[in-house]
């Protein structure tokens, strides 16, 4: 992948949440990501999708969810960009923390 791939594939602020939030905790199911970032099943899809296809993000379905981690293959630069991008810009996703942790402490994802 090439920088500007890279760097095309972020210049949303809905992905570029996603994977920060994906980076920060290790793996995000559609249904936490959905009451983070207070969007719609189809739309947060729609995003993990593109971000799928950039070969940013690998998935995996348990039952009826998918979750999401970063893709093992993903180059260092890239996987470094998204961790210190999130460990400079703290309160850039602090509310989406908050409400991801929230769900995921919760269980919000029905079986």
């Amino acid at each position: 992948m090439t920088p500007i791939q890279f760097y095309k594939c972020l210049a949303d602020e809905t992905r570029l949440k996603s994977l920060l939030l994906i980076a920060e905790q290790g793996e995000a199911c559609v249904c936490d990501l959905m009451a983070a970032l207070e969007l719609d099943q189809p739309k947060v899809s729609r995003h993990l999708a593109q971000l799928r296809q950039c070969a940013i993000v690998a998935d995996e379905r348990r039952g009826k969810w998918v979750y999401y981690r970063l893709h093992p293959e993903l180059a260092q630069w890239a996987s470094q960009v998204l961790t210190q991008t999130g460990q400079a810009n703290p309160d850039y996703i602090a509310a989406e923390r908050q409400r991801f942790v929230a769900a995921r402490s919760s269980n919000s994802c029905p079986n």
